[in-house]
């Protein structure tokens, strides 16, 4: 069997992503497709994850948590999505590392399913965006546990990208920018459904209507409908220069409150993020959607 695990992160549309997958149930389970409602399923998991820090799951684990998903139904390829894969927003970054125990997590995930295919799917955000959204939720804001000793230009998404192929070498993950996501959120979700990039689907432009007027949405259905055969590429440009006339700024503009940063900071780091990401394109096994 076929598991895509929508890891987050946190603060990346993550829920929004899901239910627009979700839009195409009928569709794709007739291809083999089953996309269970994640209430079903993320607490037993996170149970059973959190339980395997402490002694290896029972032989009988792997299906039970079968059972819950599917829900006496089949399929060859299942979508879980949970922004805790990785432990909770408030345990997201400690000692200076985002996502410290997303490593062991899925090392364990791998020892539960050990004879299927599990491809990890997930959102990267700018950690100067990021990082004082995590400080505000954190269990523990000081700095011992929040830092570490370490500082805002040390966090780096190729460290625990790079752990997570150590740990589970044989899992292979896509990943993608948050900033990027209108421009790609239709070729996310193929993705993940594992469809054709050719392929009609439902939702393929459900962040787009959040973010952009409703007169500004009207007039790119309509220019839209009126060239059907465009290239996603092609799309991808007109979806930028619709944004760009008609994007609802209280939507895509971020507030960073963060206490001794300064603009000339946030750039820095925001200048490192773009390094990190081609670092990131570098790792064996990562694949770095584009738009």
């Amino acid at each position: 069997m076929q598991l895509i695990l929508h890891t987050g992160a946190h603060y990346t549309e993550q829920d929004r992503l899901i239910k627009s997958l979700m839009r195409n149930s009928a569709q794709l389970r007739e291809r083999g497709v089953l996309i269970p409602p994640p209430g079903g399923y993320r607490k037993l998991m996170r149970d059973t994850l959190n339980a395997m820090h402490r002694a290896p799951a029972g032989p009988e684990a792997r299906e039970v948590l079968l059972d819950v998903m599917l829900q006496d139904d089949t399929a060859d390829r299942v979508i879980l999505s949970d922004p805790n894969f990785f432990r909770t927003a408030g345990t997201a970054m400690r000692q200076g590392m985002l996502y410290p125990d997303a490593a062991a997590r899925m090392g364990n995930m791998a020892e539960l399913f050990p004879d299927d295919d599990l491809e990890i799917f997930l959102a990267i955000r700018n950690p100067a965006a990021l990082l004082p959204v995590l400080h505000g939720v954190a269990l523990d804001k000081s700095d011992t546990a929040f830092w570490g000793g370490r500082g805002p230009l040390d966090v780096k998404w190729s460290d625990t990208l790079n752990a997570i192929r150590q740990a589970a070498p044989r899992i292979p993950i896509t990943v993608w920018c948050n900033e990027d996501m209108p421009l790609i959120w239709s070729e996310i979700i193929r993705e993940m459904a594992g469809l054709e990039h050719h392929e009609k689907i439902a939702g393929g432009f459900d962040l787009l209507a959040a973010i952009m007027s409703k007169e500004g949405m009207q007039r790119f259905r309509a220019y839209i409908d009126s060239h059907p055969d465009m290239s996603e590429m092609q799309k991808r440009r007109v979806i930028a220069a619709f944004l760009d006339k008609f994007a609802l700024e209280d939507e895509i503009e971020e507030e960073l409150d963060m206490e001794g940063w300064t603009d000339a900071l946030v750039e820095q780091m925001t200048d490192l993020y773009d390094e990190d990401v081609l670092t990131i394109q570098r790792i064996p096994g990562v694949t770095v959607v584009t738009p």
